[in-house]
This record gives structure tokens, sequence and C-alpha cells, in this order.
């Protein structure tokens, strides 16, 4: 009871109104269409475009504008009013304190079915009925939940929010016989994919084409085992890169401004894949143990991915930066002086003697969350930045920056879950102020408030995470209990139940 009060005068004290309500799409999305079509709600991608919140919240014009007030930084997520977010979802999110314009997160949630893609030879499905839905149709659905921060504009993240699960259920369309066949996934395609996956790995090479069968040849080679687990993989990162293909193909033509991190969680067939590509988290909260599911991608932390593309290709760096990193700036008057440096094959630090050179710029400057590449940008994955310069010149960043993300698997069927364990994906508003271990006290410290059955538990979870890291508003500022800053950036938060939708979604 004490916990629901201070939820509730935390909420008051920022100036929460009625919120807006969540409201999944009345049927999964399909995805027979191109990556092109549908999307996530909203109004376009553009920079030009009208200030947008995710569609599932469904805000009214009055909810929309008390959304963008920086000065109450009202607290919005899914009421009970209204429908909820599929498995259950818990979604919270707040304005930043007045660093942008508008709020530059974006946030999704969807269920997709990805059909079979149609056989070009017009050959009728096979007759064993497997994975067959809506009136014949074979396939599968996937979950889909992601968070998008931009920076320099919301418009790769308004993009991106409508079309990477679409992107990603294009990937996966090729799969659908392969990834529900238990068998190994063929090595090679000879026909189209309607052909069962065994068949296809076992059809031989006969002579009416002019080639022998496959085993009177030698074999001088050895054959990668591939699981099914990476062919999704795969597919995650592949749609990763077309989304950002995409908006550089479609930047001025729709106004997109800026760039964006990406973090998306997809649950297929028992097993969550977590695709990260920037400084947004995901960690799972499991019986009190915490399983890191991501990890931020920041200047220190590829150091030597970042100092080795400049090695290789020093004409990036326009003769104004150097790719070795020094402790500080080099003064001219220690040229031929001894100073320590640290080169991209380096974990340690070592002397050298100064050259002309290393008066340059240092790629990689500063530390901690002040580090930044070519003075300009903190991470070094993500979607867009096509556009990005160094201050005043004409040097590209984006040869840089790393649209690829990483993908970490957690499988629901190894372990016995609880309604209390659960995936958070948080912004790095929110981890920026509060660590894995405050994470976690909050989420058992809430979750135990409510009965297990409550459907607003993981709600209400969301919620608490944002208000504690967004704190409240003093005389010197949005202040944490312990009187420290509390976060000034925009703050989104998804909380997954890891025991599954329950039976009141």
């Amino acid at each position: 009871m004490l916990l629901r009060v201070r939820s509730a005068v935390g909420h008051l004290v920022a100036g929460l109104g009625p919120g807006a309500g969540a409201q999944p799409p009345a049927e999964p999305r399909r995805g027979g269409g191109g990556a092109g079509t549908g999307g996530g709600g909203g109004s376009s991608g553009g920079a030009a475009a009208l200030f947008c919140r995710p569609a599932f919240l469904q805000l009214t014009p009055e909810e929309l504008r008390r959304a963008d007030d920086h000065t109450g930084r009202a607290v919005q997520s899914p009421r009970d009013g209204r429908r909820r977010l599929p498995w259950s979802t818990g979604y919270a999110e707040v304005i930043n304190a007045g660093k942008s314009q508008h709020n530059e997160d974006q946030a999704c949630c969807e269920v997709v079915f990805v059909e079979r893609r149609p056989s070009p030879r017009g050959r009728p499905p096979s007759g064993d009925g497997s994975g067959e839905l809506d009136g014949g149709r074979k396939g599968f659905y996937f979950h889909y939940w992601a968070l998008f921060d931009g920076h320099a504009g919301s418009g790769a993240a308004v993009m991106a929010s409508k079309r990477l699960h679409l992107h990603i259920c294009e990937q996966l369309r090729d799969l659908v016989d392969i990834l529900q066949d238990p068998s190994p996934p063929p090595i090679c395609l000879q026909h189209d994919t309607r052909a069962g996956a065994a068949e296809l790995s076992r059809a031989p090479l006969t002579e009416d084409n002019g080639e022998v069968p496959s085993d009177a040849l030698p074999r001088f080679h050895l054959e990668k085992a591939v699981s099914h687990e990476s062919l999704v993989i795969g597919a995650i990162e592949n749609a990763f890169k077309h989304m950002d293909d995409q908006i550089e193909q479609e930047r001025a033509s729709q106004s997109i401004s800026g760039g964006c991190c990406a973090l998306a969680a997809v649950y297929l067939m028992g097993k969550f894949y977590v695709a990260n590509a920037g400084d947004s988290r995901a960690i799972i909260i499991r019986n009190g143990e915490i399983i890191p599911m991501s990890r931020e991608f920041t200047p220190e932390t590829e150091r030597q991915r970042l100092q080795f593309l400049a090695f290789l290709r020093p004409e990036l760096l326009g003769k104004e930066f150097t790719h070795l990193e020094f402790p500080r700036r080099i003064q001219p008057k220690e040229l031929g002086k001894k100073m320590l440096y640290r080169d991209q094959n380096m974990n340690g630090w070592a002397y050298k003697k100064i050259e002309e050179d290393d008066l340059k710029f240092p790629l990689i400057y500063g530390e901690g969350k002040k580090a930044r590449v070519m003075a300009t940008i903190g991470v070094t994955r993500g979607l867009g930045d096509h556009d990005l310069k160094v201050f005043s010149s004409n040097i590209h960043i984006k040869p840089f920056l790393s649209c690829f993300p990483e993908v970490r698997v957690y499988d629901l069927t190894q372990y016995e879950h609880c309604p209390d364990d659960v995936l958070v994906l948080g912004t790095d508003g929110l981890w920026d102020v509060t660590n894995d271990e405050e994470v976690a006290s909050v989420v058992m410290e809430v979750l135990t408030s409510y009965e297990p059955n409550d459907p607003c538990r993981y709600t209400m979870v969301a919620q608490e995470l944002v208000v504690r890291s967004r704190g409240v508003l003093k005389e010197r500022g949005w202040r944490l209990p312990n009187d420290r800053l509390g976060s000034g950036d925009d703050i989104s938060v998804f909380v997954i139940p890891l025991g599954g939708p329950g039976n009141y979604t």
C-alpha cells in the first residue's frame, strides 16, 4: 500500500493527468507485404511531420500536449480503460527536461504473422498441414518489442519504429519451412524454399543437368553445422541493414533527420532474440538473478574496431585526426618527447616518441559518457546518421558507425519461470542514473505489491522505473531521493513477463 501511495504522489508531483491507454492491433500484423508498407502508426517519419508518440498509446490531442510538456514531464503508459499491450507487457515513457524540442524516443510493440513466400512455380503447399494458419496460409507468428532513441531529430527513430519489424518479417519469410523442420538447415538452396528443408539438403545432383551425384565427388572440406537459431540471428542482422539502407534512400524525400539507437526483442519459437545497436540496454531478472542481454556500443567499448578501421583507411580521417589514443591532447612543445599511447591492437598502454602527425585531434576523445567519435557523436552503432559530418568540415562520420546489432538469445524452454521473472528494455535515459541492481530491486519491490494475476503489475513496474529515474522537480532541477541529479533525457521502458502472456491479454 505504501508503494502505491508513493507512486501516486510521484505522478501527481509531475503533473500526471488522465493517461492514455494502449491499443494493440485488432489482429496480428501480416508479413505478406513488402517492408515498405504498413507500420506502427503515428505520423510520417519526416522531420517536418507533426510530433507523434507510439500509436499503441492512443493519445488524445490533450494527452499529446501533456506528453510534450518539459516542465511537468508527465509519465505516459497504457491505462486500464483501453486494451492492453500483447503479452501483458508494461510500458512507460517520459519526455526529456528540455534537451530537445520533443521526445525523440520511439517505441513499437507488435504481433507479426510471417507468411511463407509464394512459390515462383505456383506449386500448391504440402498436405501435411504443419504451420498452416489463417485459412490455409502457412507461416508463424512472432512477438516484437523495440525502443528507438533518436538524436539530432526524431525522423530516423519514427521511421524505424514503423518499419523495422516489417524488415524482420521479410527476412524470415524465406525461412518459414526451414525453421519448422527439425532437420538441420540446408547448406545450399537448390530449389525454392517451398520444398522441405530435409528434401533440399538430400536432393542429389543428377546427370540430367550435366552434374554427377554429390556423394560421388571426393570431399576435401568440412561443412559447418548451422543451427536454426543462427538463421534467425542472421535474419535480424540483415533486417537492421535493410532498415538503415531504407533510411538512406528515403532521407531526402521523407525529410528524415538524424539517427537513432535501436533495441529490439523478438520472441519466436520459444526463444527471445534481443538485438541492440546503440547505448540502450536490456536485462533479464529471473528469481532475483540479473542476466545482461545487451551491452552498450560507445567510442570506449568499440575503440579497437574504430581505430583499426582508421588504420586501414586513413583517408576517412580527412588529415584532421589521428587514430592513436593518448591520455590527453598533445602540446606542440612536447614534440620529440615520449608519451603514453594506445594503438588499435593494444589493450594496455606504452610509450612512443611524439611526431608531427600525433598533434592531430584523436579519433576518440574523452571518457565515459563524454567520449566522442571525432568530437561529435557518443554512440557507435545505430540507424541513420548518413549526413552526419564533423563540425565545419566535409568529413563524414557514418563510415565509423555500424548499423549491425549484437544479438543475444535466451531460451525460455530451458527454465521454469514465475510471474515475477521479467525482461526489461530501457533507453539510456534509464541506465544513465540507474544500475542493474537498482532496476532489479524496483522490479521485485513493485511486483510483490500486486497479485500475480493482476494485469496492471507490469505497467506499474515500468512507471515506477521511469519515475525513479526521472526524479522529482525541485529548485535545483530534477532530483533523485539521494539528491543526485535525475535523468534529464527521454526515458522509455518495456517490462515483459517471461512467464508468458497470461490469460488477460
